[in-house]
């Protein structure tokens, strides 16, 4: 039961400026956009705040530009996606500061019934580094509370785990804070999954590194039966154990709680499933020599698991009556290195009766790519 405030609570919105996080950090090649599918997933919520005569404030991320103001992270292309789906123009300011001079105008000026989208949130350091009593970050939420009448509706599921400026600053300064429309339906779905799951449970976890999922993958080893890894965080789980990696994708400060997740696995009696072999490459980059080895070489990268891990986590995965999946197998991104995560995709996608929940742009992504049917 979601006993959360959900943007269902919120009233007399009319003419009122609300403050939206949602989720646009989209697939982008050469400015296009490749997959739609998380501007689609917030458009109900904003028609929702729309239909009540709010002045919507939309705010996102898009990749990891660190602070700086990179041409290719700009959500630039994400507005007039938004205007073809929401009917209405949706203003844009091209503002490196995000809540500069330029953009509090723009804010102030809103209309009844119109939308602003800001630049990428995290054009601005402190986005990623939010901390209570920290001055510079607390003055970044600060700034982006203040565009709006004290109404915040956080419909960003894929980025609520993390504690940034835009979604849990935020609230430090405004009075009414609710979930959307698509936050509400994954929290209940989620919820139900791992909370009340039919067995077997298996979770797939990818991606880059451990850090990004450390309490996902503690609070998982309770409730799974099995848990598969891949990608560049499987690397970390590797050295931990001793196993030769080469140049591969590495934290080094992360390898004790690889070794106490393994631990935990042992102790709670889950299966936790690692990469057997790989697709390794001497340099990042679609084009590079490759080739399959049991063990990366000196000088080279692990860039997708290899058959042998297909076939074993194809296996596991078989009878599966609960998946949960977040993350690739490897370089998604790079064609010669997507066999992994497309293998793993079409195993989740030939399990009969089988409630999957799928999460993060390159899964989703390879969903898509397979043109695969979703809910």
């Amino acid at each position: 039961m979601l006993n959360k405030k959900t943007v269902e609570d919120l009233k007399d919105l009319k003419g009122r400026k609300v403050l939206v996080r949602c989720d646009f950090n989209v697939p982008l090649k050469e400015g296009v956009i490749q997959n739609y599918n998380r501007i689609d997933g917030a458009i109900p919520t904003i028609k929702k705040l729309l239909d009540q005569g709010a002045k919507v404030i939309l705010c996102s991320h898009l990749g990891k530009p660190k602070g700086e103001p990179l041409p290719e992270m700009s959500l630039a292309p994400v507005a007039p996606a938004l205007s073809e789906r929401l009917g209405v123009e949706v203003k844009f300011v091209d503002d490196a500061k995000v809540t500069g001079p330029e953009t509090q105008k723009v804010a102030a000026e809103l209309k009844e019934g119109e939308v602003l989208l800001l630049q990428n949130t995290r054009y601005r350091i402190e986005e990623t580094k939010f901390k209570d009593g920290d001055e510079a970050t607390e003055a970044y939420a600060k700034e982006l509370a203040g565009l709006c009448d004290g109404i915040f509706v956080n419909d960003a599921f894929g980025t609520a785990h993390r504690a940034h400026c835009s979604n849990v600053g935020v609230t430090r300064y405004t009075k009414e804070n609710v979930v959307g429309y698509l936050m509400e339906k994954e929290i209940k779905f989620l919820g139900q999954a791992v909370e009340n799951p039919v067995r077997p449970f298996v979770a797939i976890l990818g991606g880059a590194k451990v850090s990004d999922k450390i309490n996902v993958i503690n609070n998982l080893l309770d409730k799974v039966d099995t848990l598969i890894i891949g990608g560049g965080m499987a690397y970390t789980f590797a050295k931990a154990q001793g196993q030769e990696i080469g140049n591969s994708l590495c934290e080094a400060d992360k390898l004790d709680y690889a070794l106490e997740m393994v631990k935990k696995a042992q102790e709670k009696g889950v299966k936790l499933l690692l990469p057997v072999d790989h697709v390794e490459g001497r340099e990042f980059s679609n084009d590079t020599e490759r080739k399959v080895v049991d063990v990366i070489d000196a000088g080279w990268s692990g860039f997708d698991i290899g058959p042998k891990t297909i076939a074993l986590y194809k296996e596991a995965l078989k009878g599966a009556k609960t998946v949960v999946w977040n993350g690739p197998m490897g370089v998604f991104e790079f064609s010669n290195f997507a066999e992994g995560t497309l293998e793993v995709c079409r195993a989740v996608a030939e399990l009969a009766d089988a409630t999957t929940v799928i999460g993060g742009g390159d899964s989703v992504n390879a969903v898509k790519r397979l043109a695969l049917p979703t809910r």
